[in-house]
């Protein structure tokens, strides 16, 4: 049975079709597919704190194992640390806490199931600067202390005593020194015994003596004589 031009045509396009299809199924499958070179990590400081970052760009989001290890002389001296990571067409990062050296280098491994199984390229170098530290404040013990206020210099003078001082200090009163003192007339009577004036107050009474008797004698005289007359 011959095959007419018209569908030998048609089996042609068909297969040129299935084989564009096929193409760029391939293509297509090879761009989602995982890859080291969507993986990228960096040291660097987080405020005062050291840290490894890996950033994963794949857009399939295939899951992958990120593993971090210190290099010394060309080998493994410690591992920091081992995390899982989903990519993303944006960027997923993740950070590794570490506390790295001037020019420190890290070797970053990263296993996405059967597709990578790789170190980044290049490995990862820290900055040749450390991390910044916070200046510790100062303790109470350091905190200076104001300096004192000078004292004014004394005056030459002699500075004169407080109230209570020159009170206390002055000698006491003696009773004796705040009693009256008694009259010249008392003093001569304790010292003689008699006033200097006696003599002629004695005269002066006797005088007014003898007038009074005299002055009765004449009364009672002049008295008799009108009875008599």
């Amino acid at each position: 049975m011959s095959i007419s031009r018209r569908t030998a045509r048609s089996v042609r396009i068909l297969g040129v079709a299935s084989a564009t299809a096929a193409l760029a199924l391939g293509v297509a499958g090879n761009a989602l597919a995982c890859n080291i070179s969507e993986f990228s990590a960096e040291a660097k400081c987080d405020g005062t704190d050291g840290i490894i970052s890996v950033t994963d760009v794949d857009a399939s989001g295939t899951k992958a194992t990120v593993s971090v290890f210190l290099e010394s002389n060309g080998a493994d001296a410690k591992k920091v640390g081992e995390q899982d990571i989903v990519g993303s067409r944006q960027g997923v990062t993740i950070t590794f806490a570490e506390d790295w050296k001037p020019n420190a280098t890290y070797r970053v491994h990263v296993k996405a199931g059967n597709q990578v199984d790789e170190d980044i390229k290049g490995n990862v170098t820290a900055p040749s600067t450390a991390c910044a530290t916070e200046s510790p404040s100062p303790s109470a013990s350091e905190t200076p202390k104001p300096s004192e206020t000078p004292s004014s210099p004394a005056s030459s003078g002699t500075p004169s005593a407080n109230p209570s001082e020159s009170e206390s200090s002055a000698a006491p009163a003696t009773p004796g020194d705040n009693a009256p003192s008694p009259a010249a007339g008392s003093s001569n009577l304790a010292e003689t015994g008699a006033n200097s004036n006696t003599p002629m107050i004695a005269g002066i009474a006797g005088a007014l003596v003898v007038v009074g008797g005299g002055a009765v004698f004449f009364g009672m005289r002049r008295r008799g004589a009108s009875k008599s007359s």
